[in-house]
C-alpha cells in the first residue's frame, strides 16, 4: 500500500471513545479501529490480591489504547514460551481489546467476545495467534478479547478468597462489554462468547453461573474439557500447591509472595501429579492443578446439570470438538510410537466410563492398537464426550444447540497429528504462523484447502453471532446431525457413534478427592 492509499484507507487515523472509566484512543488498522489494553478492572494486587475483580479506577484525559496489557502470571507454554512472547510487564493484567469496523454508537453490530484457553494456567489475549482482525473484518462485527487470571492467582482454592477468581474476571469483562461496547459500535444485546479448551470450559461454567446470566445471547464452545474440581479436591490440591512454596493456602500467606514467584510452585506440583492417582484420581495425569471449582456459590453445580435443568435455555449454543484431540498431548510428551498395552490398559481403566471401561473399549474397538485405544479414551473423556453431552444437556433443558466435529488433519509432522487439539485456533483466526499454528502448520504456507476451511470457520462462527444459525441444522437426539469440518465439509450423523454409545448415560460430575495415597 502506498502512503497515499494508506491515508485514503484511514490507516493510522486515531479514534477516541469514551468508556465509563475514561476516554481511550485507538488506531485505524487494515480497515478496522483497534483499541488495546483498556482496563476493565483494577489491578488485582496489593489489597485486591486474590479478591473478586473491582471496577477500574477512572482516569482523566485520554488514555492511549495502542498496546496489549501485560499477561497475568503464568506457566511456560509450548517451546518454553509464555502465552505472550515479548508482552509488556506490569500488574495491570485485567484489560480488554476491541476490533471494530467503526466506533459509531449508531452501528449496533453483533459482538463476539473471545475467551482463551491454556489449561487454566496460561494464556494471554495479546498472543499473536488471537489476532482478531480477520474475524472482525470478515464478519463485519465487533470482536473483544480480554485477559483473566490463571494459575494460582485465578483458580487455586485459597482460604479467605472467593473460588473461581478467573471466572469472576470473565464476568467482569462481560459486564464491561455490556456497559461500554455500544460506544465502540457494538450491540450489547447481541453478544456471543466463544472460546477453546479452558476457554470453552469457562463458557460451560458461565452458562451455569447466576452472576453471568443475561450477559451474552449466544455461545460457541470449542473442545469443552470435562475437568471440574469438587471443592474437597480443589482444597487438597491447593494445600499441595502452597506447600511447594513452603506456605499454607491462605490469603495471608500467599499475598506475602510476589505473584510471579508462585508460578514455579504450580509447575513443580504439575510434574509430581501423576504420582497421586490414588488421591486425586483422574485429575492426577492431567498435570494441571487448576480447574473451575464447583464450590456451591460462584459455580453452584456442574454445567451439564445446570443446562439440563434449563439454566441457559435462552442462550443459543454451538459446541464441538476435534477428532484426534489427545494426539497433540501424546506428541508433546514424545510418546507417538511408544504406547504399549500396559499403559493403554491403565488409561482405559482410569478414564473409561462405567465399572469396566477397559473391557467396554476393547470390545467396541477390537482392531485398535494400544496407542489408538490410549488416545481414543482420553480424547473421549477429556473433550469429545463432555462437548457432545453439553449439547445434549442443553437440549434436555429446552435449549438449542448446533454440534460440529473437525476431522481435517493438521499438515505438520507429515499429517501425523491428525485433527488434534487446538487445530481449530489457527483455522478460526487465520493465524497459521503464530503460537500453536507454527507447530501444526510446520512453518509452511497454508494450502488453498486450509484457507478455504479457515474461511468456512469464520463464516459459520460470525453467521451464528449475527443470526443464531451457523449454517447447519440444530442437533437432535433422533438424527444427531452435525457439521463435519473437513476438506469437503458435510452435514452427517455424529461420526463418533461408537464412543457416543459407550458414554451414553454417563454423568460428568466434579472430580472427587479420593483420600488415598500420600502427598
Amino acid at each position: 500500500m502506498t502512503s497515499t492509499e494508506a491515508v485514503q484507507a484511514g490507516e493510522g487515523v486515531e479514534d477516541v471513545v469514551r468508556t465509563a472509566a475514561g476516554a481511550v484512543r485507538g488506531r485505524r488498522e487494515a480497515g478496522l479501529t483497534v483499541f488495546r489494553g483498556i482496563p476493565f478492572a483494577e489491578p488485582p494486587v496489593g489489597e485486591a490480591r486474590f479478591a473478586a475483580p473491582r471496577p477500574p479506577r477512572p482516569w482523566d484525559g485520554i488514555r492511549d489504547a495502542y498496546a496489549f496489557g501485560p499477561p497475568p502470571p503464568q506457566d511456560l507454554g509450548l517451546a518454553g514460551q509464555t502465552g505472550a512472547p515479548a508482552a509488556p510487564e506490569g500488574d495491570d493484567w485485567l484489560t480488554v481489546n476491541v476490533w471494530t469496523p467503526e466506533p459509531d454508537p449508531a452501528a449496533r453490530r453483533p459482538v463476539m467476545v473471545w475467551i482463551y484457553g491454556g489449561a487454566y494456567k496460561l494464556g494471554h489475549a495479546g498472543s499473536p495467534g488471537y489476532d482478531a482482525r480477520r474475524i472482525a473484518a470478515d464478519g463485519d462485527l465487533v470482536v473483544v478479547t480480554f485477559n483473566y487470571r490463571v494459575g494460582m492467582e485465578g483458580f487455586a482454592r485459597i482460604d479467605g478468597a472467593p473460588a473461581n477468581r478467573g471466572l469472576l474476571d470473565q464476568v467482569a469483562a462481560l459486564e464491561w462489554v455490556r456497559d461500554n461496547i455500544a460506544a465502540f459500535g457494538g450491540d450489547p444485546g447481541r453478544v456471543t462468547v466463544f472460546g477453546e479448551s479452558a476457554g470453552a470450559g469457562s463458557i460451560a461454567a458461565l452458562l451455569a453461573m447466576p452472576s453471568a446470566a443475561g450477559l451474552f445471547r449466544r455461545a460457541i464452545a470449542q473442545s469443552v474439557p470435562g475437568t471440574f474440581f469438587s471443592d474437597e479436591l480443589a482444597r487438597d490440591i491447593a494445600t499441595a500447591l502452597a506447600a511447594e512454596a513452603g506456605l499454607r493456602p491462605t490469603v495471608a500467606d500467599l499475598s506475602a509472595v510476589a505473584p510471579d514467584r508462585l508460578v514455579p510452585a504450580g509447575q513443580a506440583l504439575a510434574a509430581k501429579m501423576p504420582r497421586y492417582v490414588d488421591r486425586w484420581g483422574q485429575a492426577a495425569p492431567t498435570v494441571t492443578p487448576y480447574s473451575p471449582v464447583v464450590d456451591g456459590e460462584v459455580l453452584p453445580v456442574m454445567p451439564w446439570r445446570a443446562l439440563a435443568e434449563g439454566a441457559a435455555r435462552d442462550v443459543d449454543l454451538v459446541v464441538g470438538h476435534n477428532r484426534d484431540e489427545f494426539r497433540l498431548f501424546t506428541a508433546m510428551a514424545g510418546r507417538t510410537d511408544g504406547i504399549g498395552d500396559e499403559r493403554a490398559a491403565a488409561a482405559l481403566r482410569l478414564f473409561g466410563p462405567g465399572p469396566d471401561g477397559e473391557k467396554a473399549y476393547r470390545a467396541a474397538f477390537p482392531d485398535a492398537s494400544p496407542g489408538e485405544l490410549y488416545e481414543r479414551v482420553q480424547t473421549d473423556w477429556l473433550f469429545a464426550m463432555p462437548s457432545l453431552h453439553l449439547a445434549e444437556a442443553h437440549l434436555a433443558g429446552d435449549g438449542r444447540a448446533h454440534v460440529y466435529e473437525l476431522t481435517w488433519p493438521a499438515p505438520g509432522n507429515g499429517g501425523g497429528l491428525g485433527a488434534c487439539h487446538a487445530l481449530d485456533l489457527p483455522l478460526l483466526f487465520g493465524t497459521f504462523h503464530a503460537d500453536v499454528g507454527a507447530l501444526l502448520f510446520a512453518g509452511t504456507e497454508p494450502s488453498p484447502e486450509a484457507l478455504a476451511l479457515s474461511a468456512r470457520f469464520r463464516a459459520s462462527w460470525t453467521a451464528f453471532a449475527r443470526t443464531g444459525d451457523p449454517g447447519w441444522p440444530a442437533y437432535d437426539t433422533r438424527r444427531r446431525l452435525v457439521q463435519v469440518l473437513d476438506a469437503e465439509p458435510v452435514v452427517a450423523p455424529y461420526p463418533e457413534e461408537t464412543s457416543r454409545r459407550l458414554w451414553e448415560g454417563h454423568e460428568f460430575a466434579p472430580l472427587p478427592l479420593l483420600g488415598g495415597g500420600d502427598r
